[in-house]
């Protein structure tokens, strides 16, 4: 076990030397390789500042106003519905918040394993929902607005039926193993 975690500590530092030796060994200019990389990256994150910055902002609003709440007490008829534990309802705003924002789906399952415990059926469920499901509006607006494509809507139904199948899954894997 010791080997094994020396190997780890060792891996990404020797990776930083050996790169860098064999593209030199190889004739690769590496400083300029590195400066021209440094160069598109900063171009990169130009490009996406704007769409980065107008999805934060947006999903700011829908939580301070209130529509996130609005939203969640819309939805708790409809898992009742299906006949599953009225704690279920406590699980929406993460499920709403995780295609939006990781941080602000980080916070919120936080504060549901905070309240209820990480043992409990609420905060295994916020934690197989972390796991089982994306950043789908974070992802189409960073990596699709940073290379300019603009239609994306089967993305987004692919992006967002993949996120409801992933709650769909957490919550039927979660009812069996509790």
């Amino acid at each position: 076990m010791k080997a094994i975690a020396e190997i780890s500590r060792w891996a990404i530092p020797l990776l930083l030397l050996f790169i860098p030796v064999i593209a030199f060994l190889r004739k690769v200019p590496v400083y300029e390789s590195f400066v021209a990389g440094a160069e598109e990256g900063f171009n990169t994150g130009v490009r996406i500042l704007p769409f980065l910055i107008g999805m934060l902002v947006s999903i700011r609003i829908f939580v301070d106003s209130g529509a996130l709440n609005i939203l969640a007490h819309w939805l708790q008829p409809i898992f009742a519905y299906f006949g599953l534990d009225s704690n279920v309802a406590a699980i929406i705003p993460l499920a709403i918040m995780r295609p939006l924002s990781g941080s602000g789906a980080l916070g919120v399952a936080t504060q549901l394993i905070h309240q209820y415990g990480p043992d409990s059926y609420i905060g295994r469920l916020a934690s197989t929902l972390q796991g089982s499901t994306d950043t789908t509006f974070f992802v189409l607006t960073i990596y699709f607005g940073s290379v300019g494509i603009r239609k994306y809507r089967y993305a987004l139904k692919l992006g967002l039926l993949a996120d409801f199948i992933g709650l769909i899954a957490s919550i039927w894997i979660v009812t069996k193993t509790f």
